[in-house]
């Protein structure tokens, strides 16, 4: 029974991280734990919590690296001109479902942009959807011609 549970949880361990890595964004100087400790945890399951951080810790760890990749395969949208809420949401879903690889990259991808739908802008669902399609398409043509190429 708690697995029926276990996307809705995850769902909201995404919404936290998507706040609070937009306040580290926004808010220069702040530091990932400060930002955490700034949030009302207290109502949250600890399962909820616990994975919050981890996106969160892990996502911003790896900025510099998803910021790279952006800006490899996606012309003319550097990362410091997007819409805020929409390059966490990018930045969120490469780090979980590429990077970490705690969830299929599809889902993240998914996550990603009922984040930006219900956070962003009115296109900001349409945006994040074909950035991260440009941006997955790409990395897996990459590997597949690695793969190619040692045979």
């Amino acid at each position: 029974m708690s697995r029926s549970f276990l996307p809705q949880k995850r769902r909201r361990a995404r919404e936290i991280a998507l706040q609070i890595l937009y306040s580290l964004d926004v808010r220069e100087g702040l530091e990932p734990d400060e930002a955490i400790s700034l949030f009302p945890f207290k109502d949250e399951e600890p399962s909820v919590t616990s994975y919050a951080i981890k996106l969160i810790k892990g996502t911003w760890a790896n900025k510099e690296n998803i910021d790279m990749l952006i800006r490899t395969y996606i012309t003319g949208w550097r990362p410091e001109r997007m819409v805020v809420v929409d390059l966490v949401a990018i930045r969120l879903a490469l780090y979980e479902g590429w990077i970490e690889k705690s969830v299929p990259m599809a889902v993240a991808i998914s996550e990603a942009v009922e984040l930006a739908k219900h956070f962003g802008t009115e296109d900001s669902g349409r945006f994040v959807n074909g950035v991260l399609g440009r941006i997955v398409r790409s990395l897996q043509e990459e590997s597949s011609g690695d793969n190619d190429s040692e045979g």
